[in-house]
């Protein structure tokens, strides 16, 4: 609040100067500053807003980066992003539909991810650890199976089928997109793509990676105007939260758990499959593909059918990042599926 300034007389002044008048008004002061540094003391003793974004703190010792999104008391839903290490900025599209659907949502930077801690030691970039940091994080956030949908995205899709494995008691829904459950069928239907490529093309490709200059511009250009652009993401021009997020791509946990690039699957992730075990998983679960995906769009319908309540999304228009080039179809299909668990409207068809 501002007080105002009230001008003085000049016999106000010579008033205020007597020491009859001058003792009260010592007294006035000094009980204005007492209230004013106990009003200031209550500030402080507030929580600080931060906009939605949590740290959350890990038996580890290291931290990851989230941030909420609207308020649901029944619809919740997790975002694993990709990569592994790319980061949640290419999923900052779900703030443009998800809000106005009623349901809440979590962006997430996994370990060592860009807003992440991004720790030098090796042994923490496994499966089993990434998901046993999925389950602090729910916990951190208080997320039940009475509300709690988890979305992954290619990696986080993978992350996702293996946090269901161990920890479904605690979902509501799983949203597995972009991302098969058999990193061989992976990485043969990837060589597929990879074979309907100019000869010319193929043998450039070839000449770099046989000397295994794989950070070489012009080869990464090449990957990009060839294939990225074809089965990654289709607009002419990529949205800038994507470019952004690829720009802090964490490469070197990226090539440790995937492999040198799309092309040379070769790191830790490389014989996983979890394609015999999707009978486990009994939580209702939306699978979704894209005609122009680097995963099989047929397995990715096929993988509806395994799990024990699934429905199949079709991109038609889509490619990898299909929350992108076939936004609507994408967006409506999700929007769909966590409503109808919501309402008790599922198991559904396609």
């Amino acid at each position: 609040m501002m007080i105002a300034r009230i001008p003085l007389s000049r016999a106000s002044l010579v008033c205020a100067a007597t020491l009859c008048l001058l003792a009260p008004c010592q007294l006035s002061w000094a009980q204005s500053s007492q209230s004013f540094h106990a009003s200031q003391a209550l500030q402080d003793a507030k929580p600080v807003l931060t906009g939605g974004v949590r740290m959350i703190h890990l038996k580890e010792g290291y931290r990851v980066w989230t941030k909420k999104f609207g308020d649901s008391p029944t619809m919740k839903v997790l975002l694993l992003h990709g990569g592994p290490a790319d980061t949640h900025e290419y999923m900052e599209c779900f703030e443009s539909f998800f809000p106005q659907a009623n349901i809440e949502f979590y962006e997430y930077d996994q370990l060592g991810s860009q807003y992440s801690d991004q720790p030098d030691d090796m042994s923490l970039w496994t499966i089993d650890r990434f998901v046993e940091e999925v389950e602090q994080v729910r916990k951190a956030l208080r997320l039940d199976s009475s509300n709690f949908f988890l979305l992954g995205h290619s990696w986080g899709g993978l992350l996702a089928m293996e946090y269901a494995l161990k920890h479904q008691d605690a979902l509501k829904g799983l949203i597995i997109s972009n991302m098969t459950a058999d990193f061989d069928k992976y990485e043969t239907y990837n060589a597929k793509l990879r074979s309907l490529l100019p000869a010319k093309t193929l043998r450039t490709l070839e000449q770099y990676e046989s000397r295994g200059d794989y950070h070489n511009p012009a080869y990464t250009k090449l990957v990009n105007s060839a294939y990225y652009n074809r089965h990654i993401c289709r607009l002419k021009e990529w949205p800038e939260p994507l470019t952004r997020s690829f720009g802090h791509l964490n490469e070197k946990v990226y090539e440790y758990m995937q492999g040198p690039s799309e092309f040379v699957p070769g790191g830790i992730l490389k014989h996983w499959s979890v394609w015999n075990r999707l009978h486990e998983i009994t939580v209702p679960t939306l699978t979704i593909g894209a005609a122009h995906d680097t995963m099989n769009p047929k397995e990715m319908r096929a993988m509806s059918t395994l799990v024990q309540h699934g429905r199949y999304l079709h991109c038609p228009d889509g490619s990898h990042l299909a929350m992108w080039d076939d936004q609507q179809v994408y967006m409506a299909g999700v929007i769909d599926f966590i409503h109808d668990v919501q309402a008790g409207r599922f198991p559904g068809g396609d």
